[in-house]
């Protein structure tokens, strides 16, 4: 695979890239940029399927030998409200709207293993589905495409995130949990209002809401095993409008992230227990109300001999990937089919979602070799 990538190509990549990036789009809201890949595709001649059920996104197919396996490889598409603060020449001329994750990175990437494939689809023993997938930030698009029917027939899925503290030409790789699953909590505190000179005759919400803070953090230190990873962060709390009032009720909320499925299910039980027992103790009441939202990136181990195969082939390096506590809708997916996802070097100045993020486009090269090299691995050896 090697030999079919070039200057040329490099360099319309980039352009890819730099054109995306110039002109973001929010989740859902990626008109231009769904135009923009259809049109790179079918200068290609690649095949674009029709889903009407996908008012953006673009799916794509090459097909090899027709009776081999259909694997899928998923780029997204999305941009995050975020002024740009890069300098860029090419930065956002949409205010207030960046890529500020790497999409653009993403799209431009996956758009050139399409490239590289179409050239010898001859040679693929199944077929390659692509998914350029909307609204990724808001853990939307994969739903989405799964109820659209896109994975209908597909064996696997194969995706990655850039990781900027990662150098270009080093793939991280890991079986098993490697993003966390992303839910949200809401606890109300009811007590009874009251004058604050006189806190006797009331019973005091935002008392009693101080001291769950607390007490939630012994959910991680107490009751999930030390062999498994969790967080609890309350990240909003809300109660009273006055300064000598103690108010009726106070309201706090926040994420839980996981890695195991098993710590996933118990959190919730052990948060209601405490808040309530420690409302109670006030006198209080606490209503507690859970919000699942993403399950953990879970890569199936039947793939990470390709998966360091298709680096080796390649002379790329692989390091063991480092977990993150981030979200990522991928894992939709992967609880409808085995999948992996790698994280892709950058070598980039500022982490995921920062005003300033900026990454090496010498990675465009990387990504979009090793996803091509990945695909043909995979068709050889699924049975």
């Amino acid at each position: 695979m090697a030999e079919e990538y070039n200057d040329a190509l490099n360099k319309r990549l980039i352009n890819m890239r730099r054109d995306l990036h110039e002109h973001p789009e929010l989740s859902f809201e990626e008109f231009e940029t769904t135009k923009k890949i259809r049109r790179w595709l079918e200068e290609e001649n690649i095949e674009i399927l029709d889903v009407p059920q996908l008012e953006t996104g673009v799916i794509a197919e090459i097909k090899g030998h027709a009776d081999g396996p259909v694997i899928a490889v998923r780029a997204d598409i999305d941009a995050l409200p975020i002024q740009e603060q890069t300098n860029l020449p090419f930065a956002s001329k949409t205010d207030g709207t960046m890529h500020a994750c790497g999409h653009d990175f993403h799209t431009a990437s996956i758009i050139g293993t399409a490239i590289l494939l179409n050239k010898r689809k001859d040679e693929l023993k199944g077929t390659v589905r692509f998914i350029f997938q909307p609204a990724e930030e808001i853990a939307a698009g994969a739903r989405k495409v799964i109820e659209a029917g896109v994975l209908d027939g597909v064996s696997a899925i194969f995706g990655m995130h850039n990781k900027p503290d990662l150098p270009v030409g080093t793939i991280g790789l890991k079986e098993g949990p490697l993003m966390a699953s992303v839910d949200r909590f809401e606890l109300v505190i009811k007590g009874k209002g009251g004058h604050a000179g006189i806190p006797n005759n009331s019973i005091d919400p935002i008392a009693a809401a101080g001291q769950i803070v607390s007490g939630l953090q012994s959910v991680v230190s107490r009751n999930i095993s030390s062999l498994q990873n969790a967080v609890v962060s309350i990240t909003r709390i809300q109660g009273g409008s006055s300064w000598n009032v103690i108010p009726d009720q106070a309201e706090m909320e926040g994420t839980v992230r996981t890695f195991q499925k098993e710590a996933r299910e118990a959190v919730p039980e052990h948060m209601k227990r405490i808040a309530e027992g420690i409302a109670a103790g006030y006198g209080a009441q606490a209503e507690f109300r859970w919000f699942p939202y993403l399950p953990s990136v879970m890569n199936d181990g039947q793939f990470l001999n390709a998966a360091s195969e298709a680096a080796a082939r390649l002379g790329y390096q692989t390091v063991p990937a480092e977990q993150s506590p981030g979200g990522e809708d991928f894992a939709l997916y992967q609880e409808k089919i085995p999948g992996f996802f790698v994280w892709m070097g950058t070598n980039g100045t500022e982490e995921w979602h920062h005003p300033a993020f900026t990454l090496d486009e010498e990675a465009l090269q990387v990504a979009a070799r090793y996803f091509a090299e990945l695909a043909v691995t995979v068709l050889e050896s699924i049975e």
